[in-house]
């Protein structure tokens, strides 16, 4: 099985406001950038589009290791929170109140589930060079001229 790093970081310009994710995939010396930004949105979202677009950019099933700044991310994955989502027909809590990002939490499920995963935490901006770089690579996606619609984004029209 092949043994891929994958650096992620997402980015809202407001919160909401206009977004965007970065994300560095490497494997075997070689990298690859990937990065797109969205008209409106929020953080969280391009937190989690940033672990999709990194995963779903595989072409076969890896072993990944997979860093994100993101702990409503991470923790999400490693402690149990998304099996606890799923459970409860993607609702959260006893009173199974709706989901936060419904349509990201499935659609990360189903990229996760090809992979064996090692999630790990690191502390935004605190001089991890490629984090440092996925960052900006967010914020310039979320800066571009041309962005696309979050469609799953339950919020405010854009001004």
């Amino acid at each position: 099985m092949k043994r891929v790093n994958i650096h992620t970081d997402g980015s809202a310009l407001g919160n909401p406001g206009r977004g965007g994710y970065g994300v560095i995939l490497e494997y075997q010396g070689h990298t690859r950038e990937l990065s797109d930004g969205y008209a409106l949105t929020t953080n969280n979202r391009m937190e989690l589009l940033a672990a999709i677009a990194g995963l779903e950019a595989l072409k076969e099933s890896c072993a990944v290791s997979l860093h994100s700044d993101s702990q409503y991310l991470i923790h999400a994955m490693t402690r149990g929170w998304l099996n606890g989502w799923k459970r409860n027909g993607w609702a959260r809590g006893p009173k199974k109140e709706p989901l936060s990002n419904a349509d990201l939490w499935r659609r990360l499920d189903q990229a996760a589930a090809r992979h064996q995963i090692d999630w790990q935490w690191l502390r935004g901006h605190a001089g991890d060079a490629r984090n440092e770089r996925c960052d900006q690579l967010a914020k310039a996606a979320a800066s571009a001229d041309s962005v696309k619609t979050d469609d799953g984004y339950v919020g405010a029209e854009p001004p």
